[in-house]
Order: structure tokens, then C-alpha cells, then sequence
């Protein structure tokens, strides 16, 4: 479980995010939506620690991160799987190089088990025997289950994904959006998700923060946003025609 309490950011006179609380569920797809410039990113940057927020507390298994000792953020930063935007991978290495490098980095693992565990998330992002392809030669869906792979290989307590839809069509992003939901399920891991895709919303969406201005504005489940009388969060989630219509 991830919480934020009354979170407060400023970049000069621009205040981005205003006395944000909300809590991320374990075993849960945690979506934070909203417009761009809304703040959902600078939140994401501040949960896995890019920026520091100016007030407020960001708890990690009820342990205020502020409050932690250099080898204590050390052990959270290990515990915690990050999914870039465009999958981030790099690509002078290999499939396998690319989801060995965090193991490499920060375990002692043999080479033998470094690559069970790289066969093992192969496996689970159903990409087996890909090991030696390169980057260059993945589609965009592929790219985004490597990187997924990448993010678990360290056995995480926590997954934050930026966007993971980003580029892909329909039906590879709700596969995308499928794994994303089996790996939270499956290892127990807070899973929280940054996304303007309306798709992976209705599909995936357990727990829910709408983030509008800079401040929380609703809070909820796919569900119940369906029935919300929310009238900033009805003009931001059914602004198509095709949702305009759902909504109805």
C-alpha cells in the first residue's frame, strides 16, 4: 500500500499539486487520470521519487519515505518496478541484457540464476525464447511486455507505470492492460498506473483518482465513474461521442 497526505508541489509561482491525500491499494490497478498539466505526472515523479514533494507525506507500507535512513530508500527503490512511457529499454542490449540489468545492479545472483529469473519473466510476459532479439526488432506491443518484465524481474512490492498504452492499438493496449491486472493479482504487488486512456479505465480501473487542477476531485471504480454525477470528471471521461453514449 502506497499513501500520500496532503501532498503539496510548486515549480516557482506554479502550484501543481494542492494538499493531494489519497491512498494506492494492494492488490489493486491504481489509475490516476486527468488532463495534461493537470499534475498526475509530477504525482507519479514524486511516488517514485524524482521530485520531492514541499509538504506533506508519501507512506510506503505505512513508512513515511522522509523519515527513512539512506539504506532504508535504498531497499524501497529495489522494491519498486518502474514501466517508462515508451518502454525505455536500451537498445544497444538484448531482451535478456535488458531485463538483467536491474538484477545484475543490485543482487549477487549468479549468472545461472540472474537467467532463470530473466526466462522466468520471459515467460510470464508470454515472450519466451525472445531473449536475444533486440529492441529494434519488437514491435510496440513486444517493447512494453519486455519492459514489463524488466520492471517484475526484481520481484517488486510496488509497480508504477506511466502511460503503458502509449502508441499501441486497441487491442494491444487491453492486452497490455490485461498483464498489467494478472501481475498485480498474482504477486500481491500496489500497482498504480498514470494514464489518460479511457480504455484501460473501464477496463482495469479498481481504485481511481481524478486529478483536476492540481487537487483530487473524485475518487472511485470503473463502476461507479460510470454513474458519477461529477460534472468535471463527466466532461474529461466522456468526451467522445462513443463515451457520451456510454454515459447515457
Amino acid at each position: 500500500m502506497i499513501e500520500i497526505r496532503k501532498i503539496n508541489k510548486s515549480f516557482n509561482e506554479n502550484h501543481i499539486l494542492k494538499d493531494v491525500t489519497f491512498t494506492f491499494e494492494k492488490s489493486k490497478t491504481n489509475l490516476i487520470i486527468g488532463e495534461s498539466g493537470s499534475g498526475k505526472t509530477t504525482l507519479l515523479k514524486i511516488l517514485i521519487g524524482l521530485y520531492k514533494h514541499d509538504s506533506g507525506s508519501v507512506l510506503f507500507n505505512q513508512q513515511k519515505v522522509n523519515l527513512m535512513s539512506k539504506k532504508q530508500k535504498r531497499h524501497l527503490r529495489q522494491d519498486i518496478g518502474m514501466l517508462f512511457q515508451g518502454g525505455a529499454l536500451y537498445d544497444y542490449m538484448s531482451v535478456e541484457e535488458n531485463i538483467m540489468f536491474p538484477l545484475t545492479m543490485f543482487t549477487n545472483k549468479s549468472k545461472k540464476e540472474k537467467l532463470n529469473r530473466v526466462n522466468f519473466c520471459l515467460e510470464r510476459v508470454n515472450l519466451s525464447n525472445k531473449n536475444n532479439l533486440m529492441p529494434s526488432e519488437l514491435s510496440g506491443g513486444m517493447i512494453k511486455r519486455v519492459a514489463i518484465a524488466r520492471a517484475i524481474s526484481m520481484g517488486p512490492k510496488y509497480l508504477l507505470c506511466d502511460e503503458p498504452n502509449s502508441g499501441l492499438d486497441p487491442k494491444t493496449a487491453i492486452l497490455i492492460d490485461d498483464l498489467i491486472k494478472e501481475i498485480t493479482l498474482e504477486y500481491n504487488i500496489t500497482t498504480v498506473v498514470n494514464t489518460h486512456d479511457m480504455n484501460s479505465v473501464m477496463q482495469i480501473g479498481d481504485n481511481i483518482a481524478f486529478i483536476n487542477k492540481g487537487e483530487i476531485w473524485w475518487k472511485g471504480n470503473n463502476e461507479e465513474l460510470i454513474i458519477s454525477k461529477n460534472k468535471e470528471l463527466n466532461n474529461f471521461v466522456f468526451a467522445s461521442k462513443l463515451f457520451k453514449r456510454l454515459k447515457q
